[in-house]
Formats: C-alpha cells, sequence, structure tokens
C-alpha cells in the first residue's frame, strides 16, 4: 500500500527504529479528521468479544474503518492511533490484528498506554484515531 502524496512517514536514523509505527508523521495540508476512542461495540451497541482480546480488537479496527470512511477516509490516510489496554501482554494479539489494516510499511504514529480500566470492566481496549485527507 502506497501512503497518500500529502503525508510523510519519518524514523530519524538518529532514533531508535520502531517496529509497527513511525516516530513522524508530516501532514502537509489537506483536512484533519479526529476520531473518538473506539471499543468493541457493534452498530447495535452489543459488546462483541467478552473477555476475547482478538475478538475486541477485530471489532475496534472495523469500527475505526467504519468511522474513517464516514469522514471520506481510510487507513492509509491515518497519522495517528493512541491505544489505551488494560493488559500489555496482549500486544502481540493487537500488533497481529491492527497490521491487517494500516500499511506496515508506513505505519501511523502511535503510543501505547496501559490503563487501569475503561469506561465499562468488559472493554479490554480502546483506540482512538487522527486522520489526514487530502486538500
Amino acid at each position: 500500500m502506497v501512503p497518500p502524496m500529502h503525508l510523510q512517514f519519518l524514523s530519524p536514523e538518529t532514533l531508535n527504529q520502531p517496529a509497527g509505527y513511525s516516530h513522524v508523521v508530516k501532514a502537509l495540508g489537506g483536512q484533519t479528521v479526529y476520531l473518538s476512542g473506539q471499543v468493541a461495540l457493534d452498530a447495535s451497541g452489543a459488546l462483541v468479544g467478552r473477555g476475547d482480546f482478538r475478538a475486541q480488537t477485530q471489532q475496534v479496527f472495523e469500527n475505526i474503518k467504519t468511522a474513517l470512511a464516514a469522514a471520506g477516509a481510510d487507513f492509509s490516510h491515518v497519522v495517528k492511533l493512541t491505544i489505551f489496554v488494560v493488559d500489555r501482554s496482549e500486544l502481540p494479539a493487537f500488533r497481529e490484528v491492527r497490521d491487517r489494516y494500516i500499511n506496515t510499511d508506513a505505519p501511523p504514529a502511535s503510543t501505547l498506554v496501559q490503563v487501569r480500566g475503561l469506561v465499562r470492566d468488559d472493554f479490554l481496549l480502546e483506540v482512538e484515531a487522527i486522520a489526514n485527507l487530502p486538500a
């Protein structure tokens, strides 16, 4: 997948070389789209994957995909992900699912935070995104 021309994904050689994210994403103009944190609820509001981190991650990324499409965007336009997890030992499963959606050759900037809990006890993760569309 080729990144949009208006976005530059950078990881300076003088910083450690990250796996799965870019240190810097430069948006050259365009429109910025902010997505609220997405959790593992389907369109009816039902929880998907109770107790199953991988299933919840899949639903979260499908929700992000739907939200991006509503703004005329897709994952190639995502410049930043912020991930909140209640158990960071689930990171391998998260990466596996995430990598089916993002451009792994030019991944978005990313921050992952382990939290004590989310708005509901049965949520295992929440992911917010920022995207940039060309002008």
